[in-house]
Parts: structure tokens; sequence; C-alpha cells
């Protein structure tokens, strides 16, 4: 049993202010003899790690590990996976609301903290946790048998958990996930899209359910539903993009291209996965979508020479050689040192017959590097 006035807490925050000030309020509100402090998940699990705790209180954005990152590895630790958590976030931060659906999460605030809202969740969350609820001890019956590998038994709790939360989509998952154990996956699936009906910010089901599809080689099926993820949560760019590939390498091209452009109008300014979608369009022979995200690129950071070398060569290997050439010489005015775009522009030349400017910056390309072996194979067909 907890006893609010003897409780530890921790109190993860990055910001000292932050965690002074909730200290204040506990000390106000008289809950908490032992309090501790961490600036980020990593820290915040040190601390756990050596010194257990009744409650924690674990704000959302944070450094070197967030919330939700601490959270999932809280869940996944035998020892530490029952202890209550608060989790504080800004209004703004949307992921929060999917997030309560998928994880346990016992309460979340709102920023700014006020004292009678933490003296109510805390309350709230200590109760549940000193009495728990008929479904809730199910639940962890069922977790028992299933970490006994006993799913049946299991899954006979689950069924139990429900009578009591009948619209629960965390339970509702679990016996999805449960019944695709033991190989009835049709039971499992139905499991999942109920889940997803009753609670449409349920993420992790939908996730769960997109990845039967794929092994089931369901493409179009899988797609769809990561369109719906991604107008939920920003946690799921990497899986998403590894769909589009597959997508890609399977022939749905219309279908990839529509989750690629997804994922990159919800992820913003993610320049490392924009670029991975265009190198993954390259790979597959998709030119024109990646030269179309190139531009776009181009037109937000128009001194990225690197990319604009890539677009260049795109144009080139699609025949566009006066295109592919603007954006050569384009370099080659900023850059006088770029051997590479030197050597495409003498190419370009060669192929339009312009023998002697192609000679020209076969010459430059040689004072540059004097043993280049495809500018020297260049002019040896002069």
């Amino acid at each position: 049993m907890i006893d609010l006035e003897t409780m530890s807490v921790l109190v993860v925050d990055d910001m000292k202010s932050m965690r002074l000030t909730i200290r204040k309020m506990l000390r106000n509100l008289n809950i908490g003899k032992m309090l501790r402090f961490a600036e980020n998940g990593k820290a915040g699990l040190e601390v756990l790690a050596t010194t257990p705790c009744d409650l924690a209180i674990i704000d959302w954005n944070m450094p070197v590990m967030n919330g939700s990152e601490m959270l999932n590895r809280l869940r996944q630790d035998k020892v530490l996976r029952d202890m209550p958590v608060i989790m504080v976030t800004a209004e703004n931060e949307r992921d929060i609301v999917s997030e309560v659906a998928e994880h346990e999460i016992d309460a979340y605030l709102l920023k700014p903290l006020t004292l009678a809202a933490l003296d109510k969740k805390i309350k709230m969350v200590v109760h549940n946790a000193n009495n728990p609820d008929q479904a809730t001890v199910h639940i962890l019956k069922a977790r028992e048998s299933e970490e006994a590998e006993d799913y049946e038994a299991a899954i006979e709790q689950i069924r139990l958990a429900l009578r009591h939360k009948p619209s629960a989509s965390r339970i509702l998952r679990k016996l999805g996930l449960l019944h695709f154990k033991i190989g009835k996956t049709g039971i499992g699936e139905k499991c999942l899209q109920k889940a997803i009906s009753v609670n449409r910010q349920d993420t992790i089901s939908r996730d769960n359910l997109a990845r039967l599809y794929v092994k089931r080689k369901e493409y179009k099926k899988a797609a769809k539903i990561y369109l719906e993820i991604l107008s939920l949560s920003k946690r799921y760019f990497g899986t998403a993009t590894r769909l589009g590939e597959t997508m890609l390498v399977n022939g749905y091209k219309g279908e990839a291209i529509e989750l690629f452009s997804r994922i990159i109008a919800k992820s913003k300014r993610n320049n490392a996965l924009k670029d991975k979608i265009i190198d993954i369009c390259q790979e597959n022979h998709e030119v024109e979508f990646a030269a179309s995200l190139m531009e776009q690129s181009l037109k937000e950071n128009p001194s990225n020479y690197d990319l604009m070398y890539k677009l260049g060569m795109l144009s080139f290997d699609a025949g566009d050689y006066e295109k592919a050439l603007s954006y050569f010489r384009t370099i080659d005015s900023h850059k006088k040192g770029h051997v590479d775009a030197k050597l495409q522009i003498a190419r370009i030349y060669y192929i339009n017959r312009r023998v002697l400017q192609a000679d020209e910056y076969l010459r430059q390309v040689l004072r540059l590097d004097p043993g280049n072996k495809d500018a020297l194979s260049l002019r040896q067909q002069f």
C-alpha cells in the first residue's frame, strides 16, 4: 500500500525550475517524504536502478531520453513496470493523446501545473494503485500466465477483464495479440479491429494490424492503416518508410508515393528522413518522385550543392542534358574546386559536340586532380 505522506517520488524534468516548482508543490501538499530528481529519462532510470520509488512524475519532452522512451523502458522492466506514472506535457504536444491510448500511463497533467490539479491526480493515481479494479486484477493474472507461456489461461483472464471493461482498447488489443501467439490470427485481427473502433487514437493496435497485413503481403491494407497512424502520431515515420520501400520493391508505386508524401508532410523539416526516402526512390528507379523531393529541398536550401549535384546526375541519367548542365554550372560557379561537377560539364559538352569547351573543363579537372581516370579516359575519346 502506498501512503501519500511517506511515499517516495521521482520527478524527472530537464528544467531545474520545474523540478523545484514540483518539489515546492509536493511540500505544500504534504505529499511524499522522499523526493528524488533527474534531468532526463536516462538519468531517471539510473535513479530507479538503485532507489525504487512509489510514484514517478515525468516530463514528456526532454533531451537524451524523453518521457515516452522512459515509460517504455519502465513497462518492460519486471521490477519497475507496475510503478504509477504521471506524465507532464504541454497542451500542444498532440502525441500525448495517442500515447495515453497506447501505454500504461496512469494519468497526465497539462502545463502550467496548478496545485489543485497535481493534488487531484496524485491522489487518484495512488488510490487506483492501492485499490485495483477487477479488470486490472485479471490483467495482472493474465500477464503471469503469459510469462509462464500458458496462453490459453492468459486469454481466459483477459476475457474476464473485458467483462468489466468491454470497451477498453488496451484489453481488446491484448486479447488479439494473445490469439496471435496461439496461431489464431483471424480472431486476433478482429480483436485489433475492435480495439481501433472503440478508441480512434489507438495507434499501437493499428500498428500491429498493419504488421499482420504486411506479413500476409496485403500491402494496400497496411498502407491505408499507416496513413491513419501518421495523422495521429509522429512515432511511426521509420516503420511507415520501410513499408513504402517494401511496396516500391513489390510494384505498388502509387501507394508507396502516397505514403512517402504523407510522411514528408507530417515530418516537416526532418531532412534526414527526406534524404532516406530520396535514396529509396533512386534505388528503386522512382526517379521522378525523387527529383521532385530534391527540388523541394533545394528551394528550402539553395546552397546545398551536394543535393544539387544529385539532381544534376538524375537529370543527366534521364537524358535532360540542358537541365543537368544548369545544375553543374551553378555548382561550378560557387565551388571552383568541385571536380565532379567540372567533369560532368565536360561530358555534356562532349555529348553536344562542343569539344573545345569540353577540353577546357577537362584541363581544369586535371589541374586539380592530375590522375583523374575518368577525365583522362574522356580526353582519349576526343
